[in-house]
């Protein structure tokens, strides 16, 4: 990194704020520059001058109570200064209620009550981890990898986002509009020993950033397909328990869930949370609990040889496993307006992250759906859009009612009920939506509408329904035709004994992470109680 981000804080008494920059300089000196301000206004103004000249702020940390201009007015006026900023408030125990309701009118990361001592218990581990939060998605200057692209090139925007979801440290480089060097082609990566690589695939940037590729064993007691919410929370509890657990992503860890803007309602993060720091936090812990995670590899199929289950990848690669669980989760339909399939990456996008934010300032932008993603899509893209404008073909919208009540008090927020999207337009890249009939200009159009389960890998093997989700337990009907044991299947298994479905890509799920995460978490028991049948030969065991 060619200079250090900023943590900028505000307190319009002198003594509070010295005290705050005595703490704040005691932790954070030698990796942030820790700036004061005295004032509201003065903050603003610091702001601004970081804006111009280019420098990344990762934390605002102010007071609420200042007679100028108040914490959270100052925080409303920091959104497009600093947009990927993380926010704390600093109040009284009066003010706590200011503080909840900048949670929704601002989106703030935390607040803290005075006074914050010892800060080693009160105040670095929040700071800590929203820090760790703020540099595993934001861009710095960077003196590493280098992504060469611009706003027309679809795999330019693929290769961003897959970085930006292994949070992959990168900067980017826009060549129509940012120095580049000459005669550079779009895409190119440049990596940190300066060997520029042109138009890479996943697989060459994994190995070429370090990502696990390979197993380190044949076999595993349990092996876990996908590494959403409910892959990862399977992945932390079974390692705690000493199971032998492998997860293979075919993608971007975190799978849908790492595209939401910002999580609300997930026990124990009263300010939310952006779904790709959750999905870190808890790909972090699975790892330091002894979960192997496996990057980039698909599973072409699963066969059965009691009483193991063989996992073939697409490369040729095989494992066993004495248990499967398949959370695959689901995925976003395509668009079917004509011609939007054309601006994929260059104009039409299925999912929104604060990198996305830059792109988009003072532009207008059009969100698709009526769920929690499009309504927090939409939210996050108001912090530095001029106008979204959020369509949902049926009415009303199904998102969460503390979502739909922040929307409406958002100006830059239009919702639109009863419209549809017919075609989308333009040369090298959108320009123009037809809704309704009528013409509308765009600057980007991102899409969430309907989920798809991902779960054709099974197609063969576990029973689904006619939208292709899988069945598990009580929803099979008793024992299914082929059942080999002396039991009904077990909550959340399918019906192959010793394959356990999780998560969006089983029938019944709400579509909601910490459903996802608790579906995944209580696998992890039955997985348990399976294995202990199979290794005993009682009446749970597969039969060999």
């Amino acid at each position: 990194m060619t200079r250090l981000p900023i943590i900028l804080a505000v307190d319009d008494e002198a003594p509070v704020l010295a005290s705050v920059l005595r703490d704040l300089r005691k932790r954070y000196a030698r990796d942030y520059r820790i700036l004061g301000a005295p004032s509201g206004a003065a903050a603003v103004d610091t702001l601004q001058r970081l804006h111009d000249a280019g420098d990344p702020v990762a934390l605002i940390l102010s007071d609420q109570r200042m007679p100028d201009l108040e914490g959270t007015a100052l925080l409303e006026r920091a959104a497009s200064l600093a947009p990927s900023a993380k926010t704390v408030l600093l109040t009284a125990y009066a003010d706590t209620q200011a503080a909840i309701d900048a949670i929704n009118r601002v989106g703030l990361d935390h607040y803290l009550l005075k006074p914050w001592d010892p800060p080693e218990d009160r105040l670095y581990p929040v700071l800590d981890d929203l820090l760790r939060d703020w540099r595993g998605s934001t861009y710095l200057p960077w003196d590493g990898i280098r992504v060469y692209g611009a706003t027309w090139s679809a795999r330019a925007h693929e290769i961003r986002t897959f970085l930006a979801r292994q949070r992959i440290p990168f900067h980017y480089v826009d060549v129509d509009v940012d120095a580049a060097p000459p005669g550079v082609r779009v895409p190119t990566v440049q990596m940190p020993d300066g060997e520029l690589v042109v138009d890479p695939d996943p697989e060459t940037l994994a190995n070429r950033v370090g990502l696990r590729t390979e197993a380190d064993h044949a076999h595993y007691d349990l092996v876990v397909i996908g590494a959403g919410p409910a892959g990862l929370a399977a992945a932390v509890y079974s390692a705690a328990e000493g199971l032998h657990c492998l997860v293979i992503e075919k993608g971007e860890v975190g799978g849908l869930a790492s595209t939401s803007p910002r999580i609300e309602n997930y026990l124990g993060f009263p300010s939310g949370i952006a779904g790709a720091d959750l999905t870190r936090r808890a790909h972090d812990q699975a790892n330091r609990l002894g979960a192997e995670i496996l990057s980039m590899h698909e599973v072409k199929r699963i066969r059965i040889a009691d009483p193991y289950r063989i996992i073939e990848l697409t490369d040729g690669t095989e494992l066993t496993a004495s248990a499967v669980l398949i959370a695959t989760g689901a995925q976003f339909r395509a668009l079917p307006a004509t011609d939007a399939a054309r601006f994929h990456g260059v104009g039409v996008f299925y999912a929104c992250t604060h990198s996305d934010l830059p792109h988009f300032a003072g532009k207008q932008v059009h969100v698709i759906g009526g769920g929690n993603a499009a309504a927090q899509a939409a939210l996050l893209l108001a912090r530095t859009a001029a106008k979204v404008s959020m369509l949902v073909r049926g009415a009303p919208p199904i998102a969460s009612q503390y979502l739909l009540d922040a929307i409406a008090a958002n100006p830059k927020v239009e919702l639109r009920t009863n419209v549809e999207v017919t075609e989308a337009r333009g040369d090298d890249q959108l320009d123009a939506l037809v809704i309704n009939g009528e013409v509308e200009p765009t600057d980007g159009l991102f899409v969430f509408v309907g989920v798809r389960p991902s779960s054709d890998l099974v197609a063969d093997l576990c029973l689904r329904n006619d939208r292709g989700f899988l069945l598990t337990g009580p929803q099979l009907g008793g024992r299914p035709k082929g059942w080999p044991l002396d039991r009904d299947p077990l909550l959340l298994e399918t019906s192959t004994p010793g394959i356990f479905a999780a998560g969006d890509v089983r029938q019944g799920t709400i579509g909601r992470v910490a459903w996802a995460a608790a579906e995944g978490g209580a696998t992890v028991t039955m997985v348990l109680e399976y294995l202990r049948g199979w290794k005993t030969g009682s009446r749970g065991a597969a039969e060999s």
